[in-house]
């Protein structure tokens, strides 16, 4: 099958692909790109936040198939998985597992990356921002693995015994939700009579700085396709959640634009990219 380009999305449990780049994802699937998952762990450590779901399941199996379901109804390849274990949150007991994600060898690590780049040959990646959007460890190691990666997957000195071609892609980018973003969203929590403060929802200090967004991508025309693939994740969904309090139009309202960091090539970008192949 011909491509018009490979997009690589590299992030660290089921659910991240969808939550916060899913409309990204079935957008450049549509257009007829060829969109490749990895997944650094099952979600080994998560807890199911439905309490109306019934399971005597491990929470890996269920998050497996909800991941499968995500992405069917994206229309992406995968997922691939990197074979770490979830790490759980910041200072949890599972931070210290030797399988975690955490305290895996970083240069293995990027190793599996730069074997699934040379691969798939990707022309451009994203991942997490530096603090991985609200500091989960395996957020922030998936931002470093995936980042070291882009950089020496096209040196042939690396990992040579791979037996791999090197390949170097042309574009990285970073998911950077802005504050105006959650400003407003908490703006919008308020019409709806609820109290961001009291759910613990600091929206000043949520989110990247405004000025380091490059890159909005209109997202609107395949918005049925990641509400679809945001529900399979129905296991992570609280009802007490932003999600649920919010009025389905707010939602659907901020769910219409994906934002990135280009972060490589450096070079200023004039106005709002919309494209992630531009200049491709």
């Amino acid at each position: 099958m011909s491509y018009r380009g490979t997009l690589m999305a590299v992030y660290a449990h089921p659910d991240d692909e969808s939550f916060g780049t899913g409309g990204t994802l079935a957008l450049y699937a549509e257009r007829g790109y060829r969109v490749v998952l990895l997944t650094a762990t099952k979600g080994e450590a998560g807890e199911i936040q439905d309490p109306t779901m019934r399971s005597d399941e491990p929470i890996s199996e269920i998050r497996q198939r909800e991941l499968k379901c995500a992405c069917e109804i994206l229309g992406i390849e995968g997922p691939y998985y990197l074979g770490y274990r979830d790490s759980g949150m910041a200072g949890s007991p599972d931070n210290e597992r030797p399988d975690s994600f955490l305290q895996a060898d970083l240069d293995e690590a990027t190793g599996r990356v730069v074997e699934a780049i040379r691969r798939f040959r990707p022309d451009v990646i994203i991942t997490f921002e530096p603090g991985g959007g609200y500091g989960h460890p395996d957020h922030i190691k998936a931002n470093e693995v995936a980042t070291r990666a882009f950089h020496l997957a096209g040196d042939p000195a690396r990992y040579p015994e791979q037996g791999l071609p090197p390949w170097q892609p042309r574009k990285l980018y970073y998911t950077a939700l802005p504050r105006r973003l959650f400003r407003a969203m908490a703006q919008r929590m308020r019409e709806a009579g609820i109290d961001p403060a009291q759910r613990g929802y600091n929206y000043e200090e949520r989110g990247m700085p405004d000025e380091v967004i490059s890159t909005e991508i209109d997202v609107s025309g395949v918005l049925d396709k990641k509400t679809r693939a945001f529900l399979c994740h129905r296991s992570q969904i609280s009802p007490n959640g932003i999600i649920a309090q919010l009025p389905t139009e707010a939602m659907q309202e901020f769910m219409r634009t994906e934002y990135f960091w280009r972060v490589v090539p450096e070079s200023p970008v004039e106005g709002v990219e919309r494209d992630l192949f531009a200049g491709l």
